[in-house]
């Protein structure tokens, strides 16, 4: 064999029995590693908790933070995501001697329902108050004239009964629909006030039906909580003209609402039935939406903030108990010095303690953290959003808290004269 390929193979020899001692090593520092916990279970508990701890509040944090951020959504969009809100803001006197507002009208509706064609629906509001006798004493109750679209505009729940149709509508039907608490009230229940009759201005009413908001809208709402619903035909007689308060808008797509909002005010002032100084405002859902967004990120941050000060504080633990054992077992760094141990292999062996302390309680944290969501997820209704990544990012923040808060010791381990720790008492 020629002397290159002997040479060849002594080198390739030589680096796998390089490779293998060098396994061996690593192998037999995490079995010391493991031996040692092994002798103090106890310790290794206790210093193993403190990181379980940080990692179950991390995993929870992101837990808790996707369901609050579902539950803001779910309750907005009960509100309606492609609503627009729209109503006379002010102006259009025309000189100093005309000071007669300039409402919206019934045909103003009309016209934005023409000129935009991202309009599904739309329902006028005409908002009254009249004195309504209940058991004898006389209550201000809030009247609205509605369209029968306005049911489904403002995403309204008929608790019983029906809620007025197109045909009540054409026809004046003298019908409203009414709040649980108005019903209870007037009749001591929602099915007693059914088929019942009351009078506005003389005039009777049957009521047809019950009704709810599908969520609170956070106070801002044209529905107080005793309310009655009439179609819009039979209420405008009773201002005698055809201004109305305000109007809801359904947009075909949440998608376009923010560019319907200023077609429906150039609509409105294209039409030519009102002044150019005239002031009217849209309101959307988007705002309400970016806002909760905002709000959800920043309590995310700020919880897991507290998170990872439960982190660090369980790697100041292990640093301390690591310290305390580097300490405490220094005729052991001693004998093991004496008999060829590197200070390299002395480091890793204290390192990779630290290691696995904080990856066995991030372990038993992330298993914690992932088994509360899916308990709730499977003993109740409630669909908790449970993420694999945020257990994935917990081992991971555990694995560097280890490295991070356990190289101090192991760097005083291996620093150790070796003399000086065969002679430690």
């Amino acid at each position: 064999m020629p002397p290159e390929h002997v040479h060849h193979h002594r080198l390739a020899f030589e680096r796998t029995l390089a490779a293998a001692r060098e396994t061996m090593v690593l192998s037999e520092i995490a079995r010391l590693a493991i031996d040692s916990f092994r002798a103090a279970k106890i310790r290794f508990a206790l210093t193993a908790l403190g990181m379980g701890i940080g990692t179950a509040s991390l995993v929870l944090v992101v837990a808790i933070s996707a369901t609050g951020r579902q539950y803001i959504l779910s309750e907005i969009q009960g509100i309606g995501t492609n609503l627009i809100y729209f109503d006379y803001a002010g102006g259009g006197s025309g000189s100093a001697t005309n000071t007669q507002s300039d409402f919206l009208t019934y045909q103003d509706e009309r016209s934005i329902d023409e000129a935009v064609p991202s309009i599904a629906a739309s329902s006028v509001v005409l908002e009254m108050h009249q004195d309504i006798s209940i058991n004898g004493a006389t209550h201000n109750i809030l009247i609205l004239g509605v369209e029968p679209a306005y049911r489904h505009i403002r995403n309204l729940v008929s608790l019983s009964g029906r809620f007025f149709d197109e045909e009540d509508e054409a026809t004046h039907t003298k019908v409203a629909d009414v709040t649980v608490p108005f019903a209870t009230a007037m009749y001591g229940s929602a099915d007693a006030a059914m088929g019942r009759s009351f009078q506005i201005n003389g005039i009777p009413f049957t009521i047809v039906g019950t009704f709810r908001e599908k969520v609170p809208t956070f106070g801002e709402t044209e529905i107080a909580d005793q309310t009655i619903l009439i179609p819009y035909s039979v209420a405008r007689y009773f201002i005698g003209t055809d201004n109305v308060t305000e109007m809801y808008f359904s947009i075909r797509d949440p998608g376009e609402v923010e560019d319907a909002a200023p077609m429906i005010r150039a609509a409105v002032h294209n039409d030519g039935r009102h002044q150019p100084d005239s002031v009217y405002e849209t309101q959307t859902m988007t705002a309400l939406i970016s806002l909760a967004g905002v709000v959800v990120n920043a309590l995310t941050v700020m919880l897991i903030l507290v998170a990872a000060v439960t982190l660090a504080v369980g790697g100041v633990g292990i640093m301390n108990i690591m310290l305390a054992t580097v300490r405490s077992r220094t005729r052991e760094i001693g004998i093991r010095k004496a008999l060829g141990a590197t200070a390299r292999e002395i480091k890793l062996q204290f390192l990779m303690e630290a290691i696995f302390v904080s990856l066995f309680g991030g372990i038993m944290g992330a298993a914690f953290g992932l088994g509360i969501p899916f308990s709730v997820r499977l003993f109740t209704t409630f669909r908790v959003p449970v993420n694999g990544w945020s257990a994935v990012i917990g081992l991971v923040a555990s694995c560097l808290i280890g490295i991070v808060f356990g190289t101090l010791p192991a760097r005083r381990a291996a620093a150790m004269d070796p003399i000086e720790s065969l002679r430690y008492e």
